[in-house]
């Protein structure tokens, strides 16, 4: 017998979407989890990082196999408010679809799983193995939480993990890297009609973002799935008036590796062209603000296999949200189809970065959850019947991954 009806299922979405944690205060939202949790009989468990923040941990089952859920907590800011048709952390319904800052990025995922928990709890399952949760703090600004999830030894003993990110009806089986790094450049200031008598800060790091762009796009080296390594400066500033020789200037660069072109090897060449501009007078420092790897898995793992099974059931004829992403996005990616299913590399980053980390390449990984491409914009929104779909897909595809999984195979 369900624990939850559709009204209820509902309601646990729409409390958490009340809940603001925009890169900020994921301890209510894990408070509510937690008390939620315990009206079950689940013990939840939260750990404190800083102020407002905490991740929870909560398991069923006992032994193994260790499956591993895992969803953020925090949300991105909602924007200009007056963008909104409706309040965005007032979970508001239209026309079959749920609008509210996170439904689709990712607390409707977030509450399939909790739910999820909560039923297959209350049937008495697993019958054998673990299930554990882990919900994160900060995944959207440094994925700070899955860091102490994998520090602490959270994520030792799994053998498989699913990530409730949002793909539609669809799954990725892998993740470029993502590398956000941050250069200052001091110079000296003077007057523009006398550069001499000053250093110009602008011009070093022009010439050192100019050749670092033209070094690792020309690069002949992608990827059979990911394509190639993304280099991209992506803010720049300097100067404070335009008849001044500026003596500050800052520029920030994202950069997207993949396993044959790695996070060390890019820092050990911008490090080198700091060397070199800063040996021609230049005072240029680097700065790493992110450096999460790239996580390359396999396209044919278990949890890929049983959820492309389950997943026919839903897509009712329609491929859903990756499709035209990755078609015009993402062409250099290689991309799988079963049916209505795309099975792709995630154009994007998710806290795998840091809980896959050390384990084996033979552990299996998937991110698959509710949501679409209107994650991080206004008026972000779901399909109703997609997040009562994942609740039901979760369940069954818990269980059958720790009937079926081979202990052995997932240790390196």
């Amino acid at each position: 017998m369900a624990v939850f009806n559709d009204e209820q299922k509902l309601d646990i979405l729409k409390d958490l979407i009340s809940i603001n944690s925009v890169n900020d205060n994921e301890k209510e939202v894990a408070t509510y989890i937690q008390d939620l949790f315990a009206k079950h009989d689940i013990k939840a468990e939260l750990t404190n990082v800083n102020g407002n923040r905490a991740n929870l941990v909560a398991e069923i089952g006992h032994g193994k196999p260790v499956l591993g859920l895992t969803g953020h907590m925090d949300v991105v800011d909602p924007g200009n408010l007056d963008d909104w048709n409706s309040d965005p952390f007032k979970l508001t319904e239209k026309d079959g679809k749920l609008y509210g800052r996170g439904v689709s990025d990712m607390k409707s995922g977030l509450a399939a799983m909790v739910i999820t928990m909560i039923e297959l709890h209350q049937q008495g399952l697993p019958k054998q193995g673990t299930i554990r949760l882990m919900a994160t703090l900060g995944e959207e600004v440094g994925e700070e939480g899955s860091a102490f999830m994998q520090k602490d030894g959270y994520m030792d003993d799994v053998d498989g993990l699913i990530i409730g990110e949002p793909t539609g009806f669809n799954e990725s089986y892998a993740q470029k890297g993502s590398m956000d790094i941050k250069f200052t450049s001091k110079g000296k200031t003077s007057h523009s009609s006398m550069p001499e008598l000053g250093f110009n800060a602008i011009d070093p790091l022009m010439n050192l973002l100019n050749e670092a762009t033209d070094k690792f796009r020309n690069d002949p080296r992608p990827h059979d799935s990911m394509g190639p390594l993304v280099f991209n400066t992506t803010t720049i500033k300097g100067g404070t008036q335009v008849n001044s020789i500026p003596d500050s200037a800052e520029a920030e660069v994202n950069v997207r590796t993949i396993p044959e072109y790695q996070n060390d090897e890019v820092v050990k060449v911008l490090n080198e062209l700091v060397d070199k501009y800063n040996k021609q007078g230049a005072h240029i420092a680097m700065e790493m603000v992110m450096d999460e790897g790239p996580v390359d898995g396999d396209k044919d793992n278990l949890l890929i296999q049983l959820t492309t099974e389950l997943l026919h059931k839903y897509t009712k004829g329609e491929v859903v949200y990756l499709k035209e992403l990755f078609a015009d996005i993402n062409s250099t990616m290689q991309k799988y189809q079963n049916g209505d299913i795309m099975i792709v590399v995630s154009p994007g980053i998710t806290d795998a970065s840091n809980l896959i980390k050390g384990k084996s390449a033979k552990v299996p990984f998937i991110v698959a959850g509710p949501g679409n491409l209107t994650s991080h914009q206004v008026n972000e929104e779901l399909s109703k019947q997609m997040y009562y779909d994942y609740i039901e897909m979760y369940q069954k595809l818990t269980i059958q991954f720790l009937e079926k999984v081979d202990v052995d195979d997932t240790i390196a």
